[in-house]
């Protein structure tokens, strides 16, 4: 799978799945709405953008699904 800005991916929030697109690769620490995240090239972590509420957040590879279609 090949995450690069503008893929659509899915994720899971304590509301459940939610979709939207990837918006920047971050490989090195960062900070988002008031949280440090750890990244690096090694362990990329991708800001995603909410199609429903334009909120964004960081995850990593592990927790995104591609959607298809």
């Amino acid at each position: 799978m090949a995450l690069t800005n503008g893929t659509e991916v899915e994720w899971n929030t304590p509301q459940g799945k939610t979709h939207g697109k990837i918006v920047e690769k971050k490989t090195s620490d960062f900070e988002l709405d008031g949280h440090t995240h750890r990244a690096s090239d090694d362990e990329p972590q991708y800001v995603v953008e909410s199609a429903k509420t334009g909120a964004r957040a960081a995850h990593k590879a592990g927790a995104l699904t591609e959607k298809k279609g």
